[in-house]
């Protein structure tokens, strides 16, 4: 397919797409551009290589049957796939068209798996308690303790913090902490307005 100037244009606005993605994915994503219009030697960029490909390796059979055929699926997200030695891979591939609705380019996101799996492995191992310990302890939270951890935990589901809470979200706070039992703690309502850096006043309001 001969490259016209919109192909060139495209092209180079990808590059810039693919080098984003490399920064902000690093290290675990290989992002990888394909030119489709030049199928024996597609790939423009690859950035974060853990496939062993370089600049000017040919297509893949996914890129060739994209190329071939313009009805092809555009966005094929987080197929199984493997690199070359074996390593498990998460893939997904976005067709670029041009606006006559040809594909000229293929932007893919290969993600190692292994690492994550190994991760994961490591971090139920470290999750794992002996059942049958002879010693049982608990450290359960008291007082202005439980009180901080119940207020950061609502205002992480608000996606927020606490001294970002605003009065609505404040009111629904106190009424969670009146439910938990936690506005019998001593000092409660001192401990909350200090904790949200609001006044007494406004903490015994939102509480009505």
């Amino acid at each position: 397919m001969e490259k016209t100037s919109e192909h060139q244009n495209l092209l180079a606005q990808m590059r810039h797409v693919a080098d984003g993605l490399g920064k902000t994915l690093a290290p675990f994503c290989e992002v990888v551009l394909h030119d489709l219009t030049q199928p024996e030697h597609a790939i423009l960029a690859i950035h974060n290589n853990l496939s062993g490909r370089e600049v000017g390796a040919p297509a893949t059979e996914l890129g060739l049957a994209r190329a071939a055929d313009p009805a092809f699926e555009q966005v094929i997200a987080n197929y199984p796939n493997t690199f070359p030695d074996g390593r498990l891979a998460k893939s997904t591939s976005i067709g670029i068209k041009d606006s006559e609705g040809q594909y000229i380019a293929a932007l893919c996101l290969n993600v190692d798996l292994t690492v994550f799996r190994s991760l994961n492995t490591m971090l139920t191992q470290f999750g794992s308690v002996d059942t049958a310990a002879a010693v049982n302890e608990t450290m359960v939270l008291s007082g202005a303790d439980a009180i901080h951890r119940r207020i950061d935990q609502f205002a992480a589901r608000l996606g927020t913090t606490p001294r970002a809470l605003k009065g609505d979200a404040r009111k629904a706070l106190m009424r969670e902490l009146k439910e938990s039992g936690l506005s019998d703690v001593r000092r409660a309502m001192d401990i909350v307005a200090a904790y949200l850096n609001v006044s007494r006043a406004t903490v015994y309001n939102d509480a009505r």
